[in-house]
């Protein structure tokens, strides 16, 4: 266990539901208990077991999250904008539309998932907004685009929140980030791909059977996305305790190298902490607020995402060029998202790394709105965009890192620190209106100031959760109860 995540072992009964005493244990089952070696061949083979399960589907659903909400931008500048008559007030309402929605239903959706099975809620989340982000085509102005919208928020808030409370109910603590970090890594491929596609599509496919392009871009990729919601079902796992295609040592493993590092087992022996309860115990944790505000500044600065074709149209290249001038944009932010994350995972210093990351995006914004000359505001568009895609892998594993059990508590921290903390695209989405054309200096001067608090809180927060650490559950008596369940599920099915 990590000394940078400083949990200090303590009694289970403190974070249960109900804190009756707990039974006598046999000295056998606590000798298996801490049988645990950290690092064996039986937990390598069960990491590459679970990955090879869990990190593809994942990856597969969110880079269709990431299209059917993202190819707005696309849309727009591929013949929407002029079909609407859009101002960049109707954008900003139509991308307003999404987030109101998205905060809204986060925190409820983590509230359910704990108690479904992960692999039909996640699935089934994409076979319903790919239906929806396909209406987008029926759209026939902008008001009709913008309640779509809203009910594409509704149903995409319970994906990005639950994949990270799922992975951390199956990850330890430095696994996460550079799992968490491939996963991410879909939002760069998708958004290189979905410029790609919509200048193809936009090219070749605009007035075919009486559709403009960008109605044929809303169309392909959301009817995509629920063709993979169909499949990814039979092939991901649900939780450690209760995955049928792992055998019962092997469940029991997924489960003590949890406890092992202090993060709680979903579905497990210690019972169910109450929605309200969890809740409740996600506000009156400061540490909720520090998350909250640090990820706040993180995706206010990546509202950026929204306007990459826009500020590449004011660069000089439009049309099917400007589509493909965003690629490098999203090669860049795939590079930072994996490199920075392993990196964290592989040394421990999810901190740190935070820090640099947001100091170096500082820097290659300033230069970008400093600067008129558009190559140098191209190559450091780039770059700063990396560093701004880097974020929220660090940032949002950061979180179970930290407020890490129980396991409903740990559900409603993530969803609330990623619903509030998206609050922030909100007012970031009114930063990029085109009276600021073409240099944008509020919107790039905003980002700046973001990226350089993100620079110095992670390292205010870092102290302070080593100043105040949390008390981790007692391994010994987590592993106790789970073996005293399976023992008890075994005599009842005899």
């Amino acid at each position: 266990m990590s000394t940078d995540d400083n949990l200090i072992k303590g009694d289970v009964s403190e974070w249960r539901e109900h804190n009756d005493e707990p039974p006598m244990v046999d000295p056998s089952v606590l000798a298996l208990a801490a049988s645990y070696q950290p690092g064996s061949e039986a937990e390598k083979a069960l990491v590459r077991k679970i990955d090879r399960r869990i990190v593809p589907c994942i990856w597969a659903l969110y880079t269709m999250s990431y299209l059917d909400r993202s190819n707005i931008g696309n849309a727009k500048t591929g013949g929407l904008q002029t079909d609407f008559d859009l101002n960049s007030n109707q954008y900003s309402v139509v991308l307003l539309a999404f987030f109101i929605s998205y905060v809204i239903f986060e925190v409820p959706s983590n509230l359910i998932i704990g108690r479904l099975r992960p692999s039909l809620y996640l699935s089934a989340l994409c076979v319903i907004w790919g239906g929806v982000a396909a209406l987008m085509a029926a759209a026939s102005n902008w008001q009709q685009l913008t309640g779509i919208r809203f009910a594409l928020g509704v149903i995409e808030a319970g994906f990005a929140p639950g994949v990270a409370f799922y992975l951390s109910s199956w990850y330890k603590r430095y696994e996460l980030a550079s799992r968490f970090s491939i996963y991410y890594t879909a939002t760069a491929i998708s958004g290189a791909f979905s410029g790609l596609l919509a200048g193809v599509i936009t090219q070749y496919l605009d007035g075919r059977r009486g559709l403009q392009g960008w109605q044929w871009l809303f169309l392909i990729e959301g009817v995509g996305s629920s063709f993979v919601g169909l499949f990814t079902w039979f092939i991901m796992p649900d939780w450690p305790s209760t995955t049928k295609w792992l055998s019962e040592d092997e469940r029991m493993l997924a489960i003590q190298r949890l406890a092992y590092d202090g993060l709680a087992s979903t579905a497990g022996a210690q019972g169910h902490m109450g929605h309200w309860e969890a809740v409740r115990a996600v506000f009156s944790d400061w540490r909720s607020y520090l998350f909250i505000l640090l990820y706040m500044l993180v995706t206010g600065s990546q509202t950026i995402q929204y306007f990459i074709p826009t500020l590449i149209g004011n660069l000089g290249w439009t049309g099917a060029t400007g589509q493909y001038h965003t690629i490098p944009v999203y090669a860049s932010a795939f590079v930072f998202i994996l490199g920075c994350s392993f990196v964290s995972d592989r040394f421990e210093i999810k901190p740190l790394m935070i820090t640099l990351v947001a100091g170096f995006g500082t820097c290659c914004f300033i230069v970008t709105v400093a600067t008129t000359n558009h190559m140098v505001q191209y190559v450091f568009l780039i770059l700063a965009f990396g560093a701004v895609f880097a974020l929220p892998p660090l940032s949002l594993t950061w979180v179970p890192n930290i407020i890490s059990f129980p396991a409903e508590k740990r559900a409603v921290a993530i969803a609330l620190v990623n619903a509030l903390g998206q609050s922030a695209s909100i007012y970031g989405v009114f930063l990029w209106p085109s009276t600021d054309a073409p240099r944008y200096i509020p919107g790039f001067s905003a980002t700046s100031v973001w990226m350089f608090g993100i620079c110095n809180l992670a390292q205010v927060m870092a102290y302070m959760f080593r100043k105040y650490p949390l008390v981790a559950p007692d391994v010994d008596e987590v592993m106790s109860q789970e073996i005293e369940k399976r023992n008890r599920d075994a005599a009842g099915q005899a």
